[in-house]
């Protein structure tokens, strides 16, 4: 009896290996509810940066939003505006304290003292170099938006993955609470 049972064992399981189906080697299983992601090109913020960084906006229309590059555009030319003004104002002042070194006395500025001429000369000077940094400043966050930017567009952001946050009222003594809710599948 005990050999009958066996060979009744065996011989299933040797039929329920002959009714399976093996794939062969060329051919592609794919589940039904299996979505294919973009792959993610680790260079691609290298690229945006890089292309910021020879032109201003050019990192910002890789990553295709060109809404950006008039924003970059008018923060460099406003910062580029006020190092040109206050140039042009430093070499006015400059100009007529030299002027009157000289010993000339028909200089635009006849009712300012000398020492007024200087002061003028360091606050125009500093506003200068503040509007040279600000520039600088705007010109490297150019760069760093373009390549934040490109990190973020390879973002996953799909169903399995939520944080959600939720609001509740607490029936039994009227109150709210508030929490935040983590959800991620498999």
């Amino acid at each position: 009896m005990l050999i009958t049972s066996f060979l009744i064992l065996f011989s299933a399981k040797i039929q329920a290996q002959n009714e399976e189906v093996i794939p062969k080697k060329d051919e592609l299983i794919v589940e039904a509810n299996t979505k294919v992601r973009d792959s993610i090109d680790p260079l691609t913020p290298s690229k945006a940066a890089f292309y910021s960084a020879i032109l201003p906006g050019l990192g910002q229309a890789y990553n295709k939003k060109y809404w950006k590059i008039p924003l970059v555009y008018a923060a460099l030319g406003t910062g580029i505006y006020f190092y040109i003004d206050n140039t042009n104002e430093y070499n006015r002042y400059r100009d007529a304290y030299k002027r009157r070194l000289a010993g000339f006395t028909d200089d635009e500025f006849q009712g300012i003292s000398d020492e007024a001429l200087i002061r003028a000369q360091r606050t125009l000077n500093k506003n200068r170099e503040i509007s040279l940094l600000v520039t600088i400043g705007i010109y490297a966050l150019n760069i760093i938006d373009a390549n934040v930017d490109a990190h973020l567009l390879q973002y996953n952001v799909d169903e399995n993955l939520a944080l959600q946050p939720h609001f509740k009222i607490n029936e039994l003594d009227a109150t709210t609470n508030l929490g935040l809710t983590l959800n991620f599948s498999f």
